[in-house]
């Protein structure tokens, strides 16, 4: 994690992700975690970043969904 900025950056993206679905940070994290999305960011930081939160957000959705998740 060479960027100092990651971690703000998922802290961000993980409440954000939380908050459009209604759950707690514990809640929203597990799920990522579950489903994948959590690997997702970290492999794909380089281009996420660049991006809106509420973009990688849906991102995330997309990707969760591919591996299991139901929310949408």
């Amino acid at each position: 994690m060479a960027d100092q900025y990651k971690i703000p950056y998922l802290n961000a993206v993980i409440r954000m992700f939380g908050s459009r679905f209604d759950l707690t940070i514990q809640q929203a994290f597990r799920y990522l975690y579950n489903f994948k999305g959590i690997r997702f960011l970290l492999e794909y930081y380089d281009v996420e970043h660049t991006l809106s939160i509420e973009d990688t957000v849906d991102d995330l959705i997309k990707v969760c969904q591919k591996n299991g998740g139901e929310l949408a």
